[in-house]
């Protein structure tokens, strides 16, 4: 009988070790350190890219409207569907012969600038373009 209860308790002895499962944790939590910092970044990324999607979203409404007028406008034109979230400033060069559009989230690594003189996007020291 005795034997018999030791063959089935043998049989049944299935599972991890403790060692087993504590080597799982570790591996995960090394995965997850490494993960989610890049996960982050790529937050900060994905601003990053809305703030130039709507920087050439207000350089092709600025030379639409140079286009029609043969002026610059004062202001950045109202009504452009842009993120919602990111600001953006607009300045005329003094022969108000070129444009500066730059923007900025607070969730973004840094500010973006549109200058139509030097070619277009440029990161932004600056958020107001006062280096234009």
């Amino acid at each position: 009988m005795l034997a018999r209860i030791r063959k089935a308790m043998d049989e049944k002895d299935e599972g991890f070790t403790l060692i087993e499962l504590l080597v799982v944790m570790i591996i995960i939590g090394i995965l997850a350190a490494i993960a989610i910092p890049v996960f982050l970044n790529q937050r900060k990324n994905a601003v990053d890219a809305s703030i130039k999607s709507d920087l050439r979203t207000y350089a092709n409404e600025v030379e639409s409207v140079y286009t029609d007028t043969e002026a610059y406008p004062a202001a950045l034109p109202t009504g452009v569907r842009t993120s919602g979230v990111n600001k953006f400033t607009y300045v005329l060069n003094g022969t108000k012969d070129a444009f500066c559009v730059a923007g900025v989230s607070a969730k973004g690594t840094h500010g973006w600038a549109y200058m139509s003189n030097l070619g277009g996007l440029q990161p932004a020291a600056t958020t107001d373009c006062s280096t234009f």
